[in-house]
């Protein structure tokens, strides 16, 4: 059973760790998402919660469903290119925000993330 936060509706947060994964390329084009039956027991929630998000998915065009052979991620390279920016930047955004919030100047937060990727890439 996953743990949930309280504060955003669990569909969405299924909808979160799935493109998360196509993100990842732990889900690849093409490749079939579990059933609704089996996703909803894996994850703790009912069918219908993992029908909302399958159908959220197919709304914003990330997977496609195929009658009687299931759900899949979509295979058009343009959806996922879009998908994987949109997440970069909601990341970056959220990273430079909480940064600001500690009073860092945008040159102080670019400096100190060159510094880090600079010691990443020694180690």
């Amino acid at each position: 059973m996953d743990d949930f936060q309280a504060t955003k509706p669990i569909y969405m947060q299924l909808v979160e760790r799935i493109n998360h994964k196509i993100v990842r390329n732990e889900l690849r084009a093409g490749e079939k998402l579990k059933s609704v039956r089996d996703m909803a027991v894996e994850s703790g929630v009912n069918p219908n919660t993992v029908q909302r998000t399958y159908s959220e998915l197919e709304r914003m065009d990330i997977v496609e469903t195929k009658r009687g052979q299931g759900t899949f991620v979509t295979e058009d390279e343009m959806k996922l290119n879009e998908l994987r920016d949109s997440l970069k930047n909601e990341h970056i955004s959220r990273f430079i925000t909480q940064m600001a919030d500690m009073g860092f100047s945008k040159d102080e937060t670019v400096k100190g993330l060159q510094d880090y990727i600079e010691q990443q890439e020694v180690e």
